[in-house]
């Protein structure tokens, strides 16, 4: 019996364990859109992770991929946020279309 109860013990840690790492994984990272730049330039994240924009500037702004396993495009925004789950392994060259090319950022998702 006592056997049992250790098996028993060690599989709930594993469950546990995995159970963190997964929602680790699945984080939100967040960027600030300000005046001409992101903040910060690079983001790496896990797969089904989320990254979500903030509009900081005064200026209007989108996010857009350029390049990359999927394609995507914000609407155009002064405010607010724009947030997107990133379901694809990969590195996605991120811009501004509105202030190309010098406002630029990537993603990296593993």
């Amino acid at each position: 019996m006592k056997h049992a109860s250790i098996a028993v013990t060690a599989v709930t840690a594993l469950v546990v364990a995995t159970a963190f790492a997964v929602s680790a994984l699945a984080a939100t990272s967040t960027v600030a859109v300000k005046d001409d730049k992101f903040a910060p330039k690079s983001v790496s994240i896990g797969k089904g992770s989320t990254v979500k924009w903030n509009w900081k500037g005064k200026s209007p702004h989108d996010v857009t991929v350029t390049s990359g396993p999927a394609k995507f495009h914000s609407k155009t925004q002064k405010k607010g946020s724009f947030a997107h789950k990133f379901a694809k392994k990969g590195t996605y060259k991120i811009i501004c279309t509105i202030h190309a090319p010098g406002m630029k950022m990537t993603v990296k998702v593993s």
